[in-house]
């Protein structure tokens, strides 16, 4: 398998990960970048490579450039970096391909569609990597880089990412503030988010092997308004309850 020189541009939750998974694929990280020292250092020292803070001091002979900040940094960083014919990749989820096509002649996106965390180690093999490049070498070799650390290879082009991204969105980041909300419920009446850890772990277990739709259980989707009521009456925070409202309706919609 080839191995690379790349350079990380980021030290966030995805740069994190997704460096240390390229590191134990044999490709070298040969200089990490991020704005904020204290991050830059912590990756730095994960990854046994050189860092800078600087954009101006990115070094210029990489074979691959990673831009992984955040999305509205995105262009920022491109405007600052020239790389002539090296590729450059971002691993955006909802930032068009071309949005870095000012930085070199070959471009592209590295999405990896997981959620991260800098201190949890994933298991990139099950990550699906959603990849787009603006030429057909430039989409090979990220492909070869895809492959060496993920067996979940996807050829996706903008528009269908940005709308994996909103799929992702509502899977995710929506059904986690959910978990946020349900913690503080039973908080506020002194009892364990542990309590309900079981169920969270079936709702999601179901789906693997069945339509969510076909999945769907509670008061809503049965049309049972007397314990919705019931609900809605103990429920003494406005925005949960609107909330409580708003998807029971889309549910019984759907249903």
């Amino acid at each position: 398998m080839q191995k690379y020189n790349i350079v990380l541009i980021g030290a966030g939750n995805v740069a994190t990960q997704l460096g240390l998974a390229l590191k134990r694929a044999n490709h070298k990280i040969i200089q990490v970048y991020s704005k904020h020292n204290p991050s830059a250092i912590e990756l730095a020292k994960k990854l046994k490579s050189p860092f800078t803070t600087s954009l101006d001091e990115i070094i210029s002979d990489a074979d691959i450039y990673i831009i992984s900040v955040k999305d509205d940094a995105i262009a920022n960083v491109a405007n600052h970096i020239r790389l002539n014919d090296k590729i450059i990749i971002h691993t955006s989820g909802s930032v068009a391909v071309d949005s870095i096509k000012s930085c070199s002649k070959n471009y592209g996106v590295f999405y990896p569609l997981q959620t991260f965390s800098k201190n949890k180690k994933a298991d990139f093999k099950k990550v699906p990597i959603c990849l787009e490049a603006n030429n057909k070498k430039t989409f090979k070799i990220l492909e070869t880089l895809a492959k060496s650390i993920s067996n979940n290879i996807h050829k996706i082009n903008s528009q269908q990412r940005i709308n994996i991204h909103i799929a992702a969105v509502f899977a995710c980041n929506f059904t986690n503030h959910f978990y946020v909300i349900a913690d503080d419920i039973l908080k506020s009446n002194k009892l364990s988010l542990d309590l309900i850890k079981p169920l969270i772990a079936e709702t999601a277990e179901k789906i693997k092997n069945n339509s969510p739709i076909e999945m769907q259980t509670g008061p809503a989707i049965r049309g049972d308004k007397k314990t919705m009521d019931k609900h809605l009456k103990m429920i003494t925070n406005k925005k949960y309850k609107q909330l409580y409202k708003l998807v029971s309706k889309s549910i019984e919609e759907k249903g």
